[in-house]
């Protein structure tokens, strides 16, 4: 990393962390919109290089949905697995009037961004809305659970380039290595046990601990699984919006397959 560029992804990084962190806080309409952007840009940024491989995904219909489907978590307006229903039946009837190169192909991408990306995204906001009586704590949770990433990140990052020796997995991230991994593995944990400490006194030991292990684990499989989509379609970064950083899907995209996880627990596994 070149000194300008460590500078340009340092200055990005304050000005943004703040308000993000100040979203999440809030919660609300702020957050929304927040969990919104990252589903819509990154679904624009997955629609512009699944080009490279022949897709030609029905983008208007996409943000249509995953408006939908991230806004109907916070609203409450129908039941999103008779929505999805509805959206297959609809972007494949919109498809047999396209003509616009591979049908499979467009449907495919166009469902799997909406869900991948739509639905990962909407369980930010069922994270976040989580405790609607005691409104805190589900900011307190989604700021957590945003460091302890950022914390697993930096770790597996450092890490990897200090003692990194064993590759992780080369076909899809050559840089990656085991103890990259171990080290964001280890810092996710240790991020969450100070959370306990910090702002998170309602949760049970146990409680941080497992979160801790689903964003070692979950949140560094979804690096590797955009990696995977990204060296598909021969891309190094998803856009260049964010300067410095690449695109949105590439700084969300562990949140992002982490989310679900963190929800499914919350919902059936809190204890």
């Amino acid at each position: 990393m070149s000194l300008s560029n460590g500078i340009t992804r340092l200055v990005v990084a304050v000005i943004s962390i703040p308000l993000i962190l100040t979203a999440c806080y809030f919660g609300k309409i702020y957050f929304l919109i927040f969990a919104l952007g990252i589903a819509l840009l990154s679904f624009y940024e997955f629609s512009r290089f699944a080009k490279n491989k022949g897709m030609n995904l029905n983008v208007w219909i996409g943000y249509a949905a995953i408006i939908l489907l991230v806004s109907n978590r916070y609203f409450l307006f129908f039941d999103n697995f008779n929505f999805l229903i509805f959206f297959v039946a609809v972007i494949s009837l919109i498809e047999l009037f396209r003509n616009n190169g591979s049908a499979i192909y467009n449907l495919g991408g166009t469902l799997f961004g909406v869900m991948y990306l739509g639905l990962f995204a909407s369980s930010l906001v069922g994270i976040r809305e989580f405790y609607p009586d005691l409104y805190y704590r589900g900011g307190y949770i989604i700021i957590s659970v945003f460091i302890s990433i950022w914390v697993c990140d930096s770790a597996a990052y450092y890490g990897g380039s200090t003692l990194g020796r064993h590759k992780l997995f080369p076909r899809v991230s050559p840089k990656k290595s085991w103890e990259g991994t171990i080290f964001g593995f280890v810092f996710s944990i240790i991020s969450m046990i100070a959370a306990k400490f910090l702002i998170l006194d309602f949760f049970s030991w146990n409680s941080v601990i497992i979160m801790g292990i689903i964003i070692g684990v979950i949140g560094q499989l979804g690096d590797l699984i955009e990696s995977l989509l990204k060296r598909d379609a021969v891309v190094k970064d998803s856009s260049n919006i964010i300067p410095g950083h690449g695109g949105i899907f590439d700084r969300f995209d562990s949140l992002l397959y982490t989310a679900p996880v963190i929800f499914l627990y919350l919902m059936y596994l809190n204890r």
